[in-house]
């Protein structure tokens, strides 16, 4: 049986009765007396008349109506005679009231439905949770079996190096024979006159070796030189080339990014 409302508690501080059903739930639980408990003591003070009507009046500190004037927008203070002197209007005139807050979601019993304030850190948690799977499902799959495409080992994401924009992921996969294959899709207008071409370079782009050839906005599996190592050579380039027969880089490179094992 859920606990008992707010309202019921504050009900029950009062000595007021409750409905049957809340009557028994708060004659077995534990939590709900405690909290009635912690109520009624102020209850209790207010019913000493010592406590309830004191005979002198004491001036509130200025910090006092601050604080009233910052939660209830009201921007008007006492006369300054009147807090001095302790004395008050035969009529004051009452404070606005408060805006009554939005009405809380409703039980199927017409009751209303107490939020725990713990439920925003579950949420929290919960959003935590989700991320981190994600990010722990994206650093298995790097380095596990994927199905019978062989073993990712390493993997890099194509940055554009000029206006062209030229972007793409590149993938280093370990084949049950032991030869590797870059997988690379690559998202980049086709070039007239020309292609694209796949290198790897080693991190002081002084030496490359030619991988193959892809086109734009497509995903290719180009097969690696038999002994490469991706340690040596981690920076993968693609390169405009021209229809010109020459084998040799043309310097026109448009993506660039270094494999991460």
């Amino acid at each position: 049986m859920p606990h008992c409302t707010p309202e019921q508690l504050a009900l029950a501080a009062l000595r007021e009765p409750l409905p049957d059903t809340d009557a028994a739930h708060l004659a077995g639980c534990d939590r709900c007396r405690a909290e009635v408990a912690s109520l009624q003591r102020g209850v209790d003070a207010l019913a000493v008349p010592e406590l309830a009507a004191p005979q002198g009046s004491v001036a509130p500190p200025p910090a006092v109506w601050a604080a009233i004037a910052g939660a209830t927008g009201v921007s008007v203070v006492p006369r300054p005679e009147l807090v001095a002197g302790g004395t008050a209007p035969a009529r004051p005139a009452p404070l606005p009231a408060p805006a009554p807050p939005p009405p809380g979601p409703r039980s199927p019993s017409g009751g209303s439905v107490v939020r725990p304030n713990f439920s925003r850190l579950l949420l929290a948690t919960a959003a935590a949770l989700v991320v981190g799977i994600g990010v722990g499902a994206a650093a298995v799959a790097l380095g596990t079996a994927d199905g019978d495409e062989g073993l990712q080992v390493a993997a890099a994401a194509l940055a554009p190096l000029d206006d062209r924009g030229a972007t793409g992921e590149a993938t280093v996969v370990e084949r049950d024979d032991g030869s590797r294959v870059l997988e690379l899709q690559l998202d980049a207008a086709d070039v007239p006159d020309g292609y694209y071409e796949v290198w790897l370079l080693d991190e002081a782009v002084s030496r490359l070796v030619p991988v193959g050839v892809v086109q734009g906005g497509d995903e290719a599996s180009l097969a690696l030189p038999t002994g490469i190592d991706i340690g040596e050579y981690p920076v993968v380039d693609v390169s405009v080339e021209p229809l010109d027969g020459d084998p040799s880089h043309s310097g026109d490179s448009v993506a660039r990014g270094v494999l991460e094992s």
